[in-house]
């Protein structure tokens, strides 16, 4: 029994590949004090990070083992490969297990390894199989389930969700405070947090909505839809969905949006492509043609369509496609952007929902090693997500054994500021709570906070 806080340490982790996914990862968990050594072929990126973080890098192949000795593998707690390369990937990790004892995530794209992820991650003994592609084509899919809103994170194994959504002009919403709706709406819900322009804000009773606000609700599944319904917007998933793009992540979608029910196009340059996704996607169309010419796109229904998700390698091209399907249609645009710098430019376009696969990918990571970092396991933390421009994160807490946060009711125990309990799981219900309730073994908990880098329930406590 840990009644009190487990102390944090950081880890020394080796991270193999600084392309988008690397350069995202040595940022965030060199900011939360973990010792990081890169690895990678390629001297001009190592530099560039070397530069910027306070980290070591070294020039190698990441599967060589002399290249793993110089960089530490003996005492690391953890590697993880993200090269180009699912293949080099796996054979880090594997060599790694030999060498050190640590534990390992590996970066897997290819479709098809997807089907055998449950058996390479238990016979190679790696922690953590991700599949940035996958994982970004899955949140695609949760936005088109609920066109009106943003942006969908999924908690307690779907059983709850947090729906961000902007509040239009003359929407019920406008004007009104959060005491006020709370005493018109039926649904059980909770308001975690608030964006207006660069600010976020965790609400209280007397906030009042403006147009133009990003808001972030959480609840029960069914409760989260059913307050959309209430406040004005459509719940009714899309009926058809034209992609731009014939790549791992629109083969992802195609297939979830099928199963789905939803009517799938798909334009792609490349022929020889075209072929293999008719031939793996029998129930969508797909066409060979360049997706950023007005006219095909116009013949292929682009005014019509239900939805539209350009999802080609050009953040460029995306961006265009996007602002261009505003114009001409009512399409749920949903825009896929592989670059983080200019993301504060990208949220003044009005694009709408923007997916950037690189932050779903160190999501998952950081995650497992914030969790690592306190406890040893890596199980404190089963799901973690940054929201409202990453200035929000909602985590959710495993609570396995009693502590100083558990059996005390809410309205006793002395949170940090900024730190909202917005749901708790229990055996499969949520529950919204009240100062009455209390966290008890074996629930999961939503917490929704400004702060950051929470490892456990109690770093939540002042």
């Amino acid at each position: 029994m840990s009644l009190f806080k487990p102390q944090k340490r950081g880890l020394k982790i080796i991270i193999v590949g600084c392309g988008k996914v690397g350069r995202t990862l040595v940022d965030r968990l060199s900011k939360e004090g973990h010792d990081i050594v890169i690895i990678d072929e390629n001297q001009d990126k190592i530099d560039s990070l070397t530069n910027l973080y306070d980290i070591m890098g070294i020039k190698g192949n990441g599967a060589s083992y002399s290249t793993q000795l110089e960089a530490g593998i003996n005492d690391a707690d953890l590697i993880i490969a993200v090269t180009n390369s699912d293949e080099l990937n796996l054979l880090c990790c594997t060599i790694a297990k030999q060498v050190g004892d640590c534990a390992s995530i590996a970066r897997v794209r290819n479709p098809d390894y997807s089907k055998e992820i449950t058996y390479l991650q238990e016979k190679l003994g790696l922690v953590m199989i991700i599949n940035p592609e996958f994982e970004t084509a899955r949140e695609i899919s949760s936005i088109l389930s609920l066109p009106a809103t943003l942006d969908v994170s999924s908690f307690a194994h779907g059983q709850a969700e947090m729906v961000e959504f902007k509040v239009e002009q003359g929407n019920i919403l406008d004007g009104l405070t959060l005491r006020d709706l709370n005493s018109k709406i039926n649904s059980r819900i909770l308001v975690a947090a608030v964006k207006r322009q660069d600010t976020v804000v965790i609400p209280s009773g007397e906030f009042t909505f403006q147009h133009d606000d990003i808001v972030c609700v959480v609840g029960a599944r069914r409760f989260a839809r059913t307050f959309l319904n209430e406040i004005g917007f459509k719940t009714r998933q899309v009926k058809n969905s034209l992609i731009v793009g014939g790549g791992k992540a629109s083969f992802y979608l195609a297939k979830l949006l099928l199963q789905s029910k939803i009517d799938v196009t798909i334009i792609e340059r490349n022929k020889k492509r075209c072929e293999e996704l008719a031939a793996a996607l029998p129930k969508a169309v797909v066409i060979n043609g360049d997706g950023s010419d007005e006219s095909l796109l116009k013949e292929e229904g682009l005014e019509y369509a239900e939805s539209f998700v350009p999802l080609t390698g050009i953040d460029e091209e995306n961006i265009l496609l996007t602002l261009y399907a505003n114009q001409v249609s009512n399409a749920k645009a949903i825009t896929k952007v592989n670059r983080i710098n200019f993301d504060n430019v990208l949220s003044q376009l009005n694009l709408g929902s923007i997916i950037y696969p690189s932050h779903i990918t160190a999501e998952s990571i950081i995650a497992y090693v914030r969790a690592k970092s306190a406890s040893g396991d890596g199980n404190d933390i089963i799901t973690l997500y940054h929201l409202l421009d990453q200035k929000v994160e909602a985590i959710e807490f495993n609570i396995t054994e009693k502590s100083a946060a558990t059996g005390v009711p809410f309205s006793v125990l002395e949170f940090k500021d900024n730190v909202l309990v917005a749901a708790i799981n229990r055996n499969g219900q949520i529950i919204i709570p009240s100062g009455s309730d209390t966290l008890e073994v074996g629930d999961t908990v939503i917490i929704v906070t400004t702060n950051t880098g929470f490892a456990t329930i109690l770093d939540t406590l002042r």
